[in-house]
């Protein structure tokens, strides 16, 4: 009885009460969800993508984003108080319930040989629903405006440096959403107070301010991108980490200006 309480004490702590209290990442529940993204990524491209023969490149990340803008807005509407809290559509559980509502459509892309058609058709439904509440639920749009500056401006410096020293090209896919959540996590700690909710960017923004998240990821962007070259051999493979990489700064970007527009 004592063990059993024990686990349960620890899987409160740890996972289940950060999903409501909105507490944020700590170190347990990091590596844990860090773990099950890496054995995400590597089964659902051995398991899923590889047998449906859908091919990694462009398409397929112009086919997913329709589904993370959905998922991110939805996310930002429970926050908002939109939507009721649910364990499904709270993180990390939205991006099981994104995956799960996704995997259907890929699967009758591949089946009707229609791809991208229904994935991005059924993502698109989604994401205008979520949306529309947002629009009709919004209380300020100064929030986008700050964010798409920050934007644009580290955009500006992507590109023209890839102009300069190309790279693999769709691994800029994923460097340019995380400038775009770059841009929103500045916006909601520099301008409207919010508090960084993952514990190691944490500690760097109270010591050295919100801006200190260009220097701190554009590092994390170059070791991830040697990193996959070096490990990850199969191009293929290697390219569905990039798409990845890519979910993973997306969504917050989405979630971040949402949640300010609602003013949460």
């Amino acid at each position: 009885m004592g063990v059993e309480h024990a686990v349960i004490e620890f899987f409160y702590r740890y996972f289940w009460e950060p999903m409501f209290t909105r507490s944020g990442y700590n170190a347990v529940n990091t590596i844990v969800y860090a773990l099950l993204f890496g054995f995400g990524v590597i089964y659902t491209y051995r398991w899923i993508i590889k047998p449906l023969r859908i091919p990694v490149d462009e398409r397929l990340f112009w086919a997913v984003t329709p589904m993370v803008v959905f998922g991110a807005t939805v996310r930002a509407l429970v926050d908002g108080g939109v939507l009721p809290e649910n364990p499904l559509i709270l993180t990390p559980g939205v991006f099981f319930t994104a995956f799960l509502l996704i995997l259907p459509a890929i699967y009758l892309d591949s089946r009707f040989k229609t791809y991208p058609k229904i994935t991005v058709g059924w993502g698109t439904v989604l994401a205008l629903w979520a949306n529309y509440l947002l629009v009709v639920n919004a209380k300020s749009w100064k929030p986008y405006e700050l964010t798409i500056i920050h934007t644009a401006i580290s955009w500006a410096v992507v590109l023209a440096y890839y102009k300069w020293r190309p790279f693999d090209r769709l691994y800029l896919y994923p460097v340019l959403a995380h400038y775009f959540d770059i841009a929103s996590t500045v916006v909601a700690i520099h301008f409207y107070g919010y508090r960084e909710v993952h514990w190691l960017e944490n500690y760097l923004v109270n010591w050295f301010g919100a801006y200190v998240y260009y220097p701190w990821i554009t590092v994390i962007l170059i070791v991830v991108y040697y990193v996959l070259k070096e490990l990850v051999v199969d191009e293929e493979e290697r390219r569905f980490w990039y798409l990845a990489v890519y979910i993973l700064g997306l969504g917050p970007a989405i979630r971040d200006p949402a949640q300010m527009v609602l003013q949460v």
